[in-house]
């Protein structure tokens, strides 16, 4: 049993995150993505556009400026998929077979599989209009046969597109224009060799999303490592692992819970990050992980009604160094060509003329990356803010 200080564990995470490593100087392609993706192994999806679409920011934060084009261009090669993983994530294809167990009957397509088997002339037909006009979007099927208000207002085509989705005989990518799913049937869209490779059955599948769980997050308790991928009942898996030797148990200091480390964790001497992290970022996306690594009580707001927020509609935790110092509310306002900085709020304790500097040359980045020539706008909301407004 090794121990860990707060610093050492936060260090091990954030270098586990890609955070140990220089943003490219030069051209970024898809060999900068991949570097990415070795590192977090997935990236969320969401559709929240008030700035840009979320699964952009976690390149951002590692990459600095990029072609926005990376994901989309890297999914039509047959490198990414999407699936159902942390939520709906883009995923390097080699995972496929990992997730088969899902594909076969993962609790949380149930009633899914309940509608399936009560309409299976249905799943019939929409696979057979797939085989015979290709790629579709659910609005071209146009099946209402239920009251709206049902099943998240889908219709019996979305649902049946669904269903073949979680499935896998369907797979899908994103169209780029409005973000909707577009359907295929899967032979089409992931490469022959990986859908011919051997599945792992789903202990030893879970077993190695544990491990990559713990790769990517450095050190992590049972529930940091179960909420990487979604997964249920590990604690079994967890003692078999570490009896193989693949995870290694830590305490670390603060923690309640015992903590699990990748053999292969790395532990710098510092991390000189300097990031504007998506709330669905996985450094932050597992909000009490936040609260024990940083001290950093994050919680998104567009859900909650305007009145009863607290910092805003679209809040990114900024990261300096090993720590979250501050956090934003941004908007990208298109037509002034403008990044709306709609209020700026510092952790207590910090340095805020020097936050402040880094931060305001983050968002100088992020408003030349979103082609927001007019550059950055800061409003008056938040502690932070006038030595925002000065820098």
């Amino acid at each position: 049993m090794a121990d860990l200080s707060a610093s050492q564990a936060r260090r091990i995470a954030l270098y586990a995150q890609g955070f140990g490593l220089k943003r490219p100087s030069g051209r970024v392609d898809r060999r900068h993505l991949r570097r990415v993706l070795d590192h977090i192994g997935l990236i969320q999806i969401d559709s929240v556009n008030v700035l840009v679409r979320s699964q952009e920011l976690p390149l951002f934060a590692r990459l600095g400026t990029h072609p926005h084009s990376l994901i989309p261009d890297a999914t039509a090669a047959g490198e990414l998929f999407e699936y159902w993983v942390h939520e709906a994530c883009h995923v390097p294809v080699e995972q496929r077979p990992l997730y088969q167990w899902a594909m076969d009957g993962h609790p949380r397509w149930a009633s899914m599989r309940r509608f399936a088997a009560e309409r299976p002339e249905l799943i019939a037909s929409v696979l057979a209009r797939l085989e015979a006009e290709g790629p579709l979007v659910a609005s071209d099927l146009a099946m209402r046969d239920r009251p709206k208000g049902q099943w998240w207002d889908w219709d019996d085509g979305k649902h049946a597109l669904e269903h073949l989705f979680r499935t896998g005989e369907v797979a899908a990518y994103r169209r780029p224009n409005d973000f909707a799913r577009v359907y295929d049937l899967a032979e089409r869209v992931i490469p022959a060799d990986v859908l011919a490779r051997s599945a792992p059955d789903e202990q030893d599948a879970k077993k190695e999303l544990l491990v990559r769980a713990a790769r990517y997050h450095g050190v992590g308790t049972a529930a940091d490592l179960a909420d990487y991928h979604r997964l249920a009942h590990t604690r079994t898996l967890l003692a078999e692992l570490v009896e193989d030797g693949r995870l290694v148990p830590v305490d670390v200091e603060g923690w309640s819970r015992p903590a699990f480390m990748h053999p292969d964790a790395y532990l710098p001497r510092w991390i000189r990050a300097r990031a504007l992290l998506s709330p669905f970022d996985p450094v932050v996306w597992f909000r009490e992980r936040a609260e024990r690594l940083f001290g950093f009580h994050y919680r998104i707001e567009i859900y909650v009604p305007q009145p009863q927020r607290v910092f805003g509609y679209y809040v990114l935790p900024f990261l300096l160094g090993d720590e979250l110092v501050a956090r934003v509310d941004l908007k990208a306002d298109r037509s002034a060509g403008r990044l709306l900085v709609q209020g700026a709020f510092g952790e207590p304790g910090i340095d805020e003329e020097a936050v402040a500097g880094e931060l305001r040359a983050e968002l100088d980045e992020m408003a030349a990356w979103l082609g927001l020539h007019e550059g950055v706008s800061i409003g008056a909301r938040g502690d932070l803010a006038p030595a925002l407004a000065s820098t």
